[in-house]
Protein backbone atom coordinates (compact mmCIF):
# COMPACT_ATOMS: atom_id res chain seq x y z
CA UNK A 1 0.00 0.00 0.00
CA UNK A 2 1.55 3.28 -1.04
CA UNK A 3 1.79 6.09 1.61
CA UNK A 4 0.71 9.81 1.00
CA UNK A 5 3.96 11.30 1.17
CA UNK A 6 1.74 15.06 0.58
CA UNK A 7 -0.43 14.40 3.48
CA UNK A 8 -0.92 17.75 5.12
CA UNK A 9 -1.15 16.77 8.96
CA UNK A 10 -1.74 19.90 9.97
CA UNK A 11 -5.64 19.42 7.99
CA UNK A 12 -6.08 16.03 9.79
CA UNK A 13 -5.22 17.15 12.90
CA UNK A 14 -8.44 20.49 11.95
CA UNK A 15 -10.66 17.29 10.55
CA UNK A 16 -10.17 15.25 13.84
CA UNK A 17 -10.99 18.52 16.16
CA UNK A 18 -13.89 19.50 13.74
CA UNK A 19 -15.28 16.07 14.61
CA UNK A 20 -14.57 16.72 18.23
CA UNK A 21 -16.35 19.92 18.27
CA UNK A 22 -19.73 18.40 15.99
CA UNK A 23 -19.89 16.09 19.33
CA UNK A 24 -19.90 19.32 21.96
CA UNK A 25 -18.64 19.66 24.90
CA UNK A 26 -15.97 22.52 24.38
CA UNK A 27 -16.08 26.47 25.22
CA UNK A 28 -14.87 28.61 22.23
CA UNK A 29 -13.24 31.68 23.57
CA UNK A 30 -13.27 34.40 20.70
CA UNK A 31 -11.98 37.77 20.54
CA UNK A 32 -14.35 40.44 18.97
CA UNK A 33 -13.86 41.57 15.33
CA UNK A 34 -11.32 44.38 14.10
CA UNK A 35 -12.27 47.53 16.61
CA UNK A 36 -11.83 50.77 15.23
CA UNK A 37 -8.81 53.05 16.54
CA UNK A 38 -8.11 54.88 19.29
CA UNK A 39 -9.06 53.98 22.81
CA UNK A 40 -11.77 53.20 25.22
CA UNK A 41 -12.39 56.66 26.98
CA UNK A 42 -11.60 57.49 30.71
CA UNK A 43 -16.02 57.59 30.98
CA UNK A 44 -16.18 54.70 29.84
CA UNK A 45 -20.53 54.02 29.25
CA UNK A 46 -21.42 50.54 28.21
CA UNK A 47 -24.72 52.70 27.08
CA UNK A 48 -23.18 54.75 25.06
CA UNK A 49 -21.22 52.85 22.04
CA UNK A 50 -19.15 56.64 21.48
CA UNK A 51 -17.34 56.13 24.37
CA UNK A 52 -16.00 52.67 23.58
CA UNK A 53 -13.74 51.38 20.30
CA UNK A 54 -16.37 49.87 17.75
CA UNK A 55 -16.07 47.30 14.84
CA UNK A 56 -14.70 48.68 12.02
CA UNK A 57 -16.51 47.94 8.72
CA UNK A 58 -13.74 44.80 8.76
CA UNK A 59 -14.48 43.93 11.86
CA UNK A 60 -18.40 43.65 10.66
CA UNK A 61 -17.21 41.46 8.10
CA UNK A 62 -14.89 39.36 10.13
CA UNK A 63 -18.41 38.88 12.67
CA UNK A 64 -20.73 37.67 10.20
CA UNK A 65 -18.49 35.32 8.34
CA UNK A 66 -17.21 33.83 11.80
CA UNK A 67 -21.06 33.02 11.83
CA UNK A 68 -21.38 31.77 8.69
CA UNK A 69 -18.46 29.25 9.44
CA UNK A 70 -19.80 28.07 12.36
CA UNK A 71 -23.36 27.23 10.82
CA UNK A 72 -21.54 26.00 7.58
CA UNK A 73 -19.59 23.61 9.47
CA UNK A 74 -22.39 22.22 11.89
CA UNK A 75 -20.75 23.32 15.04
CA UNK A 76 -23.64 23.16 17.48
CA UNK A 77 -23.81 25.82 19.87
CA UNK A 78 -25.70 26.41 22.89
CA UNK A 79 -27.50 29.79 22.99
CA UNK A 80 -27.51 32.27 24.03
CA UNK A 81 -24.14 33.18 23.12
CA UNK A 82 -22.09 35.17 25.91
CA UNK A 83 -20.55 38.46 25.11
CA UNK A 84 -18.69 40.81 27.29
CA UNK A 85 -20.60 44.04 27.74
CA UNK A 86 -18.82 46.60 25.32
CA UNK A 87 -20.37 47.72 21.81
CA UNK A 88 -17.94 46.13 19.83
CA UNK A 89 -17.91 42.50 21.67
CA UNK A 90 -21.99 42.52 21.56
CA UNK A 91 -21.83 43.78 18.21
CA UNK A 92 -19.60 41.06 17.53
CA UNK A 93 -21.95 37.92 18.94
CA UNK A 94 -25.35 39.73 17.27
CA UNK A 95 -23.97 40.10 14.03
CA UNK A 96 -22.46 36.32 13.96
CA UNK A 97 -26.02 34.78 15.68
CA UNK A 98 -28.60 37.19 16.05
CA UNK A 99 -29.03 39.99 18.65
CA UNK A 100 -31.89 37.75 19.89
CA UNK A 101 -29.12 35.01 20.75
CA UNK A 102 -26.72 37.55 23.00
CA UNK A 103 -26.25 37.24 26.57
CA UNK A 104 -24.42 40.19 27.94
CA UNK A 105 -21.31 38.97 30.68
CA UNK A 106 -20.05 41.35 32.64
CA UNK A 107 -17.25 39.48 33.47
CA UNK A 108 -16.09 40.33 30.39
CA UNK A 109 -14.62 43.74 31.63
CA UNK A 110 -12.35 41.95 33.91
CA UNK A 111 -11.39 40.30 31.19
CA UNK A 112 -10.52 43.66 29.38
CA UNK A 113 -9.08 45.09 32.73
CA UNK A 114 -6.61 42.97 32.75
CA UNK A 115 -4.65 44.44 29.58
CA UNK A 116 -4.76 47.91 31.90
CA UNK A 117 -1.40 47.02 33.92
CA UNK A 118 -3.09 48.65 36.40
CA UNK A 119 -4.07 45.68 38.51
CA UNK A 120 -2.60 44.83 41.66
CA UNK A 121 -1.37 41.16 41.91
CA UNK A 122 -4.37 39.80 43.99
CA UNK A 123 -7.18 41.75 41.37
CA UNK A 124 -5.58 39.95 38.56
CA UNK A 125 -5.79 36.53 40.60
CA UNK A 126 -9.19 36.93 41.34
CA UNK A 127 -10.09 37.86 37.78
CA UNK A 128 -8.16 34.76 36.49
CA UNK A 129 -9.87 33.08 39.49
CA UNK A 130 -13.51 33.73 38.09
CA UNK A 131 -12.29 32.72 34.79
CA UNK A 132 -11.01 29.78 35.52
CA UNK A 133 -14.84 28.94 37.14
CA UNK A 134 -16.70 29.98 33.50
CA UNK A 135 -14.16 27.90 31.61
CA UNK A 136 -14.40 24.50 33.80
CA UNK A 137 -18.19 24.82 33.27
CA UNK A 138 -19.40 22.45 30.98
CA UNK A 139 -21.77 23.09 28.07
CA UNK A 140 -25.16 21.74 27.48
CA UNK A 141 -25.28 18.24 25.95
CA UNK A 142 -24.03 17.86 22.48
CA UNK A 143 -23.54 21.77 22.10
CA UNK A 144 -20.58 24.00 22.42
CA UNK A 145 -20.03 27.28 24.50
CA UNK A 146 -19.23 30.50 22.47
CA UNK A 147 -18.26 33.58 24.66
CA UNK A 148 -17.19 36.61 22.74
CA UNK A 149 -15.13 38.83 24.57
CA UNK A 150 -11.55 40.46 24.87
CA UNK A 151 -7.67 39.17 24.17
CA UNK A 152 -5.10 38.78 27.70
CA UNK A 153 -2.00 40.50 27.77
CA UNK A 154 0.61 38.26 26.94
CA UNK A 155 1.55 35.17 29.40
CA UNK A 156 -1.89 35.87 31.29
CA UNK A 157 -4.98 33.92 31.25
CA UNK A 158 -5.46 32.04 27.40
CA UNK A 159 -3.20 34.61 25.81
CA UNK A 160 -3.43 37.11 23.10
CA UNK A 161 -5.98 36.41 20.37
CA UNK A 162 -5.97 37.70 17.19
CA UNK A 163 -9.84 39.64 16.13
CA UNK A 164 -12.20 36.94 15.56
CA UNK A 165 -9.59 34.14 16.73
CA UNK A 166 -10.59 31.20 18.75
CA UNK A 167 -9.21 29.70 21.78
CA UNK A 168 -10.60 25.70 22.01
CA UNK A 169 -10.96 25.16 25.66
CA UNK A 170 -12.54 21.67 26.72
CA UNK A 171 -13.77 21.98 30.08
CA UNK A 172 -13.22 18.93 32.78
CA UNK A 173 -15.91 19.87 35.50
CA UNK A 174 -16.49 22.59 38.33
CA UNK A 175 -13.28 22.47 40.15
CA UNK A 176 -11.59 20.17 37.55
CA UNK A 177 -9.73 22.68 35.39
CA UNK A 178 -9.81 23.00 31.58
CA UNK A 179 -7.32 22.08 28.82
CA UNK A 180 -6.35 24.14 26.22
CA UNK A 181 -7.00 22.35 23.02
CA UNK A 182 -6.24 24.61 20.06
CA UNK A 183 -6.35 27.73 18.92
CA UNK A 184 -7.96 28.79 15.25
CA UNK A 185 -7.86 32.03 13.16
CA UNK A 186 -10.85 32.99 11.17
CA UNK A 187 -8.50 32.59 8.53
CA UNK A 188 -8.76 28.55 9.37
CA UNK A 189 -12.17 27.99 10.29
CA UNK A 190 -13.24 29.90 6.86
CA UNK A 191 -11.00 27.71 5.20
CA UNK A 192 -12.46 24.47 6.70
Amino acid sequence: MAVNQYRNPFVVAQRSLLDDLRRGGYILYTRHGEATLGHDQPNLNFQDCMTQRNLSDEGRRQAIAYGDSIRRLRIPISLPVEASPFCRTIETAALAFGGENVQVDPNGYDIYRLSSGSLSPREQSNILNKLLTVLEKQPPQGSNQIIISHSFPPGVGLGQIPNLGTVVVKPNGLGNGYNLIDRISLEELEGQ
